[in-house]
């Protein structure tokens, strides 16, 4: 019996459904959630929130967050996020460029501006990653050679 899920920015609601496992970004390391799971409360770092259901697998970044895992709900809360399939691979890549430029334009200034600078990288490089390993579309699928997978 799957658990019902759902995924929540401040401004949007990003999935609801029923899901046979969440896999979320933990603080303290990567946590697995499957359902009647006991109850949870905990912070979420920036990562990849994967949900399966029926052997589909759907993905959203996140930007840190909270988790509440109930036995029959888990809520995603994140700070700010969005579906893999959303993310726009060009303007991710811009962003990224844009982010390692500020990087070393704030290079010994204040903490405050080369940390926000060093979010921002992580963030652009996170959905670049993102797009790499979990859009369909972009993901690599290993061919059989002429003696593999052959009987």
């Amino acid at each position: 019996m799957p658990v019902r899920c759902e995924v929540v920015t401040q401004d949007r609601l990003l999935f609801e459904g029923p899901v046979d496992i969440v896999l979320a970004p933990g603080v303290q390391g990567q946590l697995g959630i499957l359902p009647n799971h006991a109850p949870l409360l905990t912070s979420l770092d920036l990562g990849v929130v994967r949900l399966r259901y029926e052997g589909r697998e759907t993905a959203f970044t996140i930007s840190g967050g909270v988790m509440e895992v109930r036995p029959d709900v888990v809520i995603v809360l994140a700070d700010v996020g969005e579906s893999v399939d959303e993310i726009d691979q060009d303007r991710a890549e811009k962003a990224r460029a844009r982010a390692e430029e500020l990087l070393k334009r704030v290079e010994g200034r204040s903490p405050e501006e080369y940390l926000a600078a060093e979010t921002a990288l992580r963030r652009s490089k996170l959905r670049l990653e993102a797009v790499r390993r979990y859009r369909p579309s972009t993901r690599r699928v290993p061919r059989a050679g002429p003696d593999e997978g052959s009987f």
